[in-house]
């Protein structure tokens, strides 16, 4: 078995240069190599196209003879035998690692966050990671809104409650953030049974009375002279002043108190909007079978074992578990992204992949940010969707909506386009391919008292590829003898004579 040291010892060496695929057609010969694959690919086909068979399964199978290793979001329920098949056949089984109900795997994703920086350090990465999940599953949800109070009010109500936990009983986990949330008392219920926000004033007493410790533990330390002046009650906002620089956790506390006496005064609907949107998200993590995978025990896998070359598949998939199986991958996804991005690539150089089938169902808003560094984070990202717009349909639609598809999709070097129906797909693919001058021929002939022809040459300037191009690819199977083809878009370097496209092919009985 390799050791952490020997994975660094062999990835600092790995060559980006080195082909995946070597395309010929026609036109000549071009190679996809890795620098390219880390640039991220975007895979469209229709149903039936043969993208999952022909183009997303050799690719899928090369990375796995590479060895690197990865993550593997789930759309689908045959999706975890897929991969299973794909790592028999390239000698990955061990490899293999399935977070999924009822296996032994476990990802306790708040621990993990928390052990990754200190302090405030430690909070912004849990809050972070809650306000980004929250927010896909909104945009999902409903198409997102463009009124801010409600991303600002969310985003104050994840910190100060996260916050308050820390302060109190210096962890945050999922139920007691949720008992928090939910036992905020409401202006307009003060004469409630004693029982009504108990956790959320258990919390702040608790808190409150930590601070008094560290407050006791520092004016201890003041001169005899100091203490006697502060205890005659002079220099009160002066004295208030000084013991927040010297404790942090005092202005928290200070302004932690300032956001929950406005937020329990808030009209009860605009109120409910605010809570049920942290409370809703966080509610299936405190339900079986995602409380024992995501919030109970240690940890069993963590984003960094995909650095060490093993395949984290979330056997989840949306088609079974609907939303809740979206967010929790979204939540993952954007995690594995986070670690990716902190990874020290002069150590350890092996690229990782993140694989993504029905990849519009797991967009999220700063996965544009992330792809624009993928590179240097050496992270091959795949994503394959039916069209684009799949994609538009799940980023809310409208012109906002359509400048962050168009963002996104601008940020992968390269596209394949397989056969299509989609009219706004087989157009985006023509015009990314561009257009080129074609040689028109003419001819024209007369038949009277005297016989003559002519002909002529012209130049026209038209698409290259034409969207009834794209329509006519073959889709593998036995009348196309099992090839499928696409359209290979890169952007920046040249395929075939000068050329950033060319018509390529898959075999879909290409075996390792």
């Amino acid at each position: 078995m390799n050791t952490i040291n020997d994975w660094k010892n062999v990835d600092t060496a790995f060559d980006l240069d080195k082909p995946i695929f070597d395309f010929a057609s026609s036109s000549g010969r071009a190679q996809w190599n890795w620098r390219h694959a880390v640039e991220g690919v975007v895979i469209l086909g229709g149903i039936g196209s043969g993208k999952t068979s022909g183009s997303a399964r050799c690719l899928a199978l090369k990375f796995l003879l590479a060895k690197i290793g990865g993550l593997v979001l789930t759309a689908k329920a045959d999706e975890k035998e897929q991969w299973e098949e794909y790592c028999r056949l390239t000698g990955r089984t061990k490899d293999l690692i399935i977070l999924e109900p009822g296996g032994n795997e476990r990802f306790n994703f708040m621990q993990y966050e928390s052990t990754h920086g200190s302090g405030q350090k430690a909070t912004d990465n849990l809050i972070d990671v809650l306000k980004v999940a929250i927010e896909a599953g909104e945009q999902q949800d409903a198409g997102r809104s463009d009124d801010q109070f409600w991303k600002i009010a969310l985003d104050s109500l994840i910190t100060n409650s996260i916050d308050l936990c820390k302060l109190a009983y210096g962890e945050v986990t999922v139920p007691l953030l949720y008992d928090v949330v939910q036992s905020i008392p409401r202006g307009n219920k003060v004469a409630q049974a004693e029982e009504y926000g108990k956790v959320y004033n258990q919390a702040f007493d608790l808190a409150r009375l930590n601070i008094v410790h560290k407050i006791d533990a520092y004016f201890a330390t003041l001169p005899t002279d100091r203490q006697a002046y502060i205890s005659s009650g002079q220099g009160g906002d002066e004295y208030e002043l000084e013991l927040m620089d010297a404790i942090p956790e005092v202005r928290t506390l200070k302004y932690i108190d300032q956001f929950f006496y406005g937020f329990i005064n808030l009209s009860e609907k605009t109120r409910s909007v605010i809570d049920f949107n942290l409370s809703g998200f966080l509610y299936p993590f405190l339900r079986e079978p995602f409380y024992s995978l995501f919030c109970k025990g240690n940890s069993t896998l963590t984003p960094e074992d995909c650095l060490r070359g093993k395949i984290i598949l979330i056997n989840v998939p949306v088609k079974q578990y609907d939303r809740v199986g979206r967010n929790i991958q979204i939540l993952v996804k954007y995690i594995f992204q986070r670690a990716m991005e902190r990874r020290n690539v002069s150590v350890n150089a092996k690229p990782v992949f993140l694989w993504a089938d029905e990849a519009q169902t797991f967009i999220h808003p700063r996965d544009s940010e992330f792809q624009a560094t993928a590179r240097s984070s050496r992270v091959a990202t795949v994503y394959i969707s039916q069209n684009t717009s799949n994609i538009y349909a799940l980023m809310g639609g409208g012109h906002s909506g359509e400048h962050r598809v168009n963002s996104l999709l601008g940020t992968f070097g390269s596209k394949l386009f397989h056969a299509n129906s989609d009219i706004g797909t087989l157009n985006y693919g023509s015009a990314l391919i561009g257009d080129a001058y074609f040689e028109d021929g003419s001819e024209s002939t007369t038949m009277s008292d005297q016989y003559s022809q002519t002909k002529g040459r012209s130049w026209k300037f038209d698409r290259a590829v034409r969207p009834e191009d794209i329509v006519k690819l073959k889709t593998g199977g036995p009348l196309n003898q099992f090839i499928v083809e696409a359209y290979l878009h890169r952007q920046g370097d040249p395929l075939v004579k000068g050329r950033n496209y060319m018509r390529v092919a898959f075999d879909q009985r290409y075996q390792p």
